[in-house]
């Protein structure tokens, strides 16, 4: 597996999440405590940026799920 495929999978991965919660990329921004740009997420959940492990982490918290589920691909 190459890392673009692992990005978008990642992707994939969050925005299931996200939607699964019914949860928009605004509003998961805002349970970030808007410390990251709304653009981001969306460059996130297409693969199109490799966020950071903390980046990972705090997405994880804001929707309430560990790191592991969050990584689960």
């Amino acid at each position: 597996m190459d890392k673009a495929e692992i990005l978008k999978l990642v992707g994939k991965r969050i925005k299931e999440l996200r939607e699964s919660k019914g949860i928009s990329q605004v509003e998961l921004v805002g349970r970030m405590n808007g410390e990251i740009d709304p653009t981001n997420i969306s460059r996130i959940e297409s693969g199109r940026t490799n966020p950071t492990v903390f980046t990972l982490f705090r997405i994880s918290e804001a929707l309430e799920v560990s790191l592991n589920e969050l990584l689960k691909i």
